[in-house]
């Protein structure tokens, strides 16, 4: 399907701007809010929306001392701007008769599966009643282990909370190139791209843009979340004048990174898109060959071995005698009870342990199937 047709049908949008697309020499820059959310108002005919906003810190700019670095002081720059970036998304929006609500998440609020569902309701809410949720990372409370990298993997695990159709990525870089064009003016535009390869991968720069921590890396690996979604991503340039309006036309402009059928559901996709896991079970090639191509569940016969410690009921990543992931799954039992009956057939669990339990270290049902691509 054609992008002006995959955007003309889609019901429920993620967008996400970049902290370089409305960042000026000074904090925010009003010119590019005030064209952005011309172009929001347009997509939100018909729509739901949601926006996905960096630009905290660059709103804070003017009133700080010096550049932050420290993470301190990145969360005390945070805290001093996401107000004034949400009360001037606020103000744009109502330009144009929309509402806005601000919603701050960390990784963690969608690592756990409880405040995963309540962060849904909450946003399904504010879609019923005609509200523009401003999403952003809660940055002063995140810290290296818990945040979600980049406001791009956050988008795209929002879009898979709420089943969007599309996610709309707004950038300072003017599409994927084949090479870095900062480093080679000779590097030439990508605009349709099927799915993100090894050879995709290795075209985009790990070098952050000019306001933010993602580069073009980040966008790529947040392409591929949203693959496995089944969720298509564009990437347009957010600081073209009446981008999104030239989106909506149909214009072919930056990166369309298509997807297939719907993907992963439920707690499928939320395992799938876990931004962290609790440890690691590495299992022999017949349990990897198993679990991949009959979709079985993993037994302690398989485990070879178990990294890390976590409690009954956690998330842990399975990996086969090579490394290469097979995907995430529930564990039955904690990790200290998988490495006392690993290598062990079924029939044995309850003696070695002491009481009856699943013969399963991880059933088919609480696992899904990852590929690192």
């Amino acid at each position: 399907m054609k992008r002006a047709d995959r955007l003309a049908r889609a019901r429920r949008l993620v967008v996400k701007i970049g902290s370089a697309v409305i960042s000026g020499p000074e904090g925010l820059d009003p010119a590019r809010l005030a064209d952005l959310a011309r172009g929001l108002a347009r997509l939100a005919r018909g729509r739901e929306l949601l926006l996905v906003s960096s630009g905290a810190i660059a709103a804070a700019a003017p009133r700080l001392p010096h550049k932050p670095q420290a993470l301190a002081e990145l969360q005390a720059a945070a805290a001093l701007g996401q107000p004034e970036l949400m009360r001037a998304w606020q103000t744009a929006l109502a330009e144009h008769g929309l509402t806005t609500a601000q919603v701050l998440l960390t990784a963690e609020d969608l690592t756990d599966r409880k405040r995963y569902l309540n962060a849904r309701a909450t946003l399904e809410r504010l879609l019923d009643w005609g509200v523009v949720p401003v999403i952003n990372e809660n940055d002063t409370v995140m810290t290296e282990e818990i945040q979600f990298g980049d406001n791009d993997q956050l988008a795209v695990r929002v879009a898979g909370l709420l089943g969007a159709d599309l996610v709309l990525v707004l950038s300072e870089a003017e599409a994927l190139f084949d090479r870095d064009p900062r480093a080679d003016p000779n590097a030439r535009p990508v605009h349709e791209v099927e799915r993100i390869t090894p050879e995709v991968l290795a075209m985009a720069s790990d070098r952050p843009g000019s306001a933010g921590r993602g580069g073009m890396k980040s966008k790529l690996l947040a392409a591929r979340m949203a693959h496995e979604a089944g969720i298509p991503l564009w990437l347009l340039p957010g600081r073209r004048d009446g981008v999104l309006e030239a989106a909506l036309a149909g214009e072919r402009i930056g990166t369309f990174f298509h997807a297939p059928a719907r993907g992963h559901r439920g707690e499928r996709l939320w395992l799938a898109q876990l931004p962290r896991h609790e440890g690691t079970l590495v299992v022999d090639a017949g349990a990897a060959r198993a679990l991949r191509e009959q979709g079985r569940s993993l037994l302690a016969v398989g485990v070879r071995e178990v990294r890390g410690n976590w409690s009954a009921g956690s998330p842990v990543r399975v990996e086969d005698p090579e490394g290469r992931i097979v995907g995430i799954g529930l564990a039955n039992y904690a990790a200290d009870e998988v490495r006392r009956v690993a290598g062990r057939p079924s029939r044995e669990l309850a003696a070695v342990l002491g009481r009856p339990g699943p013969e399963e270290v991880i059933h088919r049902d609480h696992f899904v199937l990852l590929d690192e691509g």
